[in-house]
């Protein structure tokens, strides 16, 4: 069937995210090479390669879409075939569990979308985003209002926002790594695009309350996602709620550009959008690449849980030090890419608290606390996931027997390290082009903004703004080491070097069980959240008499808050009405007829009014 041209469109931002889907999908498609072979059998890897390429093909699709009905048939594929991947080991009960939490979480998401693009519908009286544009120009605001409020819940729950965020970790552990990384880095920003195209493209400017309400979400996602990181030895699991970490740290550069827009200062919203395009392209780069290299460590050992590793940097050397290069990525230590947006995020916000005033200034204070709170809780999480992983005595015979995966998976892995380091260092020129489209998604004019580009360093405002140059930083951490090593030579003098055993304390055996655990290290932050984690222990005694105990197994856990009391609530009240409403079926063919006669009678009258 040939499409109609007026049903595609390949605008700037399509065609971002066209180029990102291709730049992080293919290396993920050449890493399962490596990654499924030995695994399946042909009739396997063969359903699993048209199910990935499919995957691919639909989100191509969703960013192409210019018309809402072909919009949410790609949407649906594009749920659809992620559902078949989450379950590709469907004999495994977890990875079928977590099938379902997903496949009913993005319907939910969906269901919201459909109410907003029929409602679009029944008001415009087109399918075509440029026409519907065109006519909510004029709308009312209760209407706009109301069209905000359905996408924001439905783009947030793919996106993976708190508290829509459920699926998340249960759908990216089980599904292959090579899709982990493609859905993680890819298909929960189709949310963002949902935002940006539908919400600030198609609806416009909207009152300053659309821009604090996606701030609120933002904030609460980066802390609390950035938090329960922190708390899991699962390595994709930990990843997955870095992912919700991250989502929120778009969202709060999309929350300001947004209220900048409102209160009509280009230049600011602009800059804010600017840096959430460009963490958006950063955690799509080294996300993809941390979950390559937890497949490849899974690959070589068998196993995800970070409390029997170690010492894989000697045995798995490539996959040690791209898994840094994203582990700092993430962090944003400079001068990588993740520093580049963030340092992008903080000067939005600095530049939000200090042009407002009242309470404005402490909300905008507040939030720039919040994001150096969740930047520094992410860098020690990064320092466990790698340090307790790679670096002192295999804790488990797996590990001490683990070998480097082939070139198929580290090849792919050592490409996104690359861009890691490429987005860092050379992030003036990307920037420019970056301001460009956040000006054709605010459909703002920045041909005469004040915008400064020189020797590789950027300023918004040149007489008064803030100024960076990341190669030069990188000179300058290269120049302190130089001179921190000179130093130490010079005050070392020509002393003897002796190599030794690590001083063990008197202890006459070190070993894997005396190492640092990821527990003790997250020990402190979990007494610092105790309040939100509530952590409790479990305990069960092997005895083999009245007098002497065997065993005892001590297991420490943390309480799944939004889990718990959100969900388990609605839950518990959804049953309640399933149990009232299931009197309906009372098996009399009579009750039935009935049913459907005020059934039509109310859709008459719904129709004859709407």
């Amino acid at each position: 069937m040939d499409i109609p041209h007026s049903w595609v469109q390949f605008d700037p931002l399509s065609l971002l995210f066209i180029a990102l889907i291709l730049i992080v999908s293919l290396p993920s498609l050449i890493y399962s090479i490596g990654y499924m072979r030995g695994r399946y059998n042909a009739a396997t890897l063969r359903y699993g390669w048209v199910l990935s390429i499919g995957f691919i093909l639909s989100m191509l699709l969703v960013v192409v879409s210019s018309n809402i009905l072909l919009f949410l048939v790609a949407w649906e594929l594009m749920s659809l075939i992620s559902f078949f991947l989450v379950i590709f080991d469907f004999e495994k009960e977890k990875s079928v569990k977590a099938g379902i939490i997903y496949i009913v979480m993005t319907h939910i998401g969906t269901a919201f979308l459909i109410l907003g693009f029929v409602y679009s519908y029944h008001i415009c009286g087109s399918m075509d985003i440029s026409s519907i544009k065109a006519v909510l120009t004029t709308a009312p605001a209760t209407l706009k209002n109301t069209l905000f409020i359905l996408f924001i819940i439905g783009f947030l729950t793919k996106a993976g926002a708190v508290p829509m965020h459920l699926w998340l970790p249960y759908a990216h552990p089980q599904a292959p790594s090579h899709i982990s990384s493609i859905m993680s880095g890819i298909m929960i920003k189709m949310g963002i695009y949902g935002i940006l195209r539908f919400v600030i493209i198609m609806l416009g400017q909207g009152p300053a309350w659309w821009g604090y309400t996606i701030i609120i979400f933002a904030i609460v996602s980066c802390l609390v996602g950035v938090i329960y990181a922190l708390m899991e030895h699962d390595l994709k699991r930990l990843l997955a709620y870095h992912s919700v970490e991250n989502i929120g740290i778009i969202l709060l550069g999309i929350g300001v550009s947004m209220i900048f827009l409102n209160q009509g200062s280009g230049v600011v919203s602009v800059l804010a959008l600017s840096a959430a395009i460009y963490h958006l392209i950063n955690h799509a780069v080294f996300k993809s690449l941390l979950f390559l290299g937890a497949g490849s460590i899974q690959r070589a050992t068998g196993l995800l849980n970070i409390e029997k590793l170690g010492g894989l940097i000697k045995k798995m050397p490539v996959t040690a030090v791209c898994f840094l290069i994203g582990a700092l990525g993430i962090s944003a230590v400079p001068p990588l890419n993740g520093f580049v947006s963030e340092w992008l995020t903080f000067q939005s916000f600095f530049i939000a608290a200090i042009s407002s005033s009242g309470t404005n200034k402490i909300f905008f204070g507040l939030c720039t606390g919040a994001l150096a709170l969740t930047s520094g809780l992410a860098a020690a999480c990064f320092v466990k996931a790698f340090g307790i992983s790679f670096l002192a005595m295999p804790r488990s015979q797996k590990a001490a027997e683990a070998k480097e995966v082939s070139a198929t998976m580290t090849g792919p892995m050592l490409f996104l390290s690359f861009l890691v380091v490429v987005l860092g260092l050379g992030f003036a020129p990307v920037l420019k082009y970056l301001v460009k489209i956040s000006g054709n998604v605010l459909s703002i004019d920045v041909s005469q903004m004040t915008f400064g580009l020189t020797n590789f360093s950027l300023s918004f405002t040149p007489s008064n703004g803030s100024h960076i140059s990341v190669p030069l930083l990188l000179a300058f951490l290269i120049c302190v080491g130089a001179l921190t090593y000179f130093a130490v030579i010079i005050l070392a003098g020509k002393r003897k070097i002796s190599f030794g055993r690590t001083w063990d304390c008197g202890y006459y055996n070190l070993g894997p069980k005396t190492e640092y655990s990821a527990t003790g290290f997250s020990k402190p932050f979990r007494i610092a959240f105790s309040f939100f984690l509530q952590p409790y222990i479990k305990t069960k005694k092997t005895m083999d008499s009245v007098y002497h105990l065997h065993t005892q197994q001590y297991e420490l856990f943390t309480t799944p808050v939004i889990k718990n009391y959100l969900y388990g609530n609605l839950l518990k009240a959804i049953l309640f009405f399933a149990k009232r409403f299931r009197r309906l079926q009372a098996g009399s063919i009579h009750l039935y007829i009935a049913y459907i006669f005020i059934a039509i009678v109310g859709l008459i009258v719904f129709m004859s009014h709407f």
